[in-house]
């Protein structure tokens, strides 16, 4: 089996897009099964900061798949759907 692709959310808690962003994430990704993995990532956490800095997130919420940033805010719920589609075809 092949590993799951990590779908990454960078959040923070007072962000009502990501809360969005988080339950679009969760009522699509349960159709894909086990192909990808989600995590959330508080973005003012000491290791959430290194990682924005790191990656140069400076906009909650931010969608990492696979370590790249897939979408800054919140993409349309077909966007999010045809950018997973990409990683279900190999």
């Amino acid at each position: 089996m092949n590993k799951p692709v990590l779908v990454e959310l960078f959040y923070t808690l007072t962000c009502p897009n990501c809360k969005v962003l988080e339950q679009m994430l969760k009522d699509v990704l349960p159709s894909y099964g086990d192909t990808f993995k989600f995590k959330k990532v508080l973005a003012g956490s000491p290791v959430g900061y290194l990682r924005t800095v790191k990656l140069g997130i400076y906009s909650v919420p931010t969608l990492l798949i696979n370590g790249q940033i897939a979408f800054r805010g919140i993409p349309s719920k077909k966007q999010l759907t045809d950018k997973l589609n990409l990683y279900t075809k190999s």
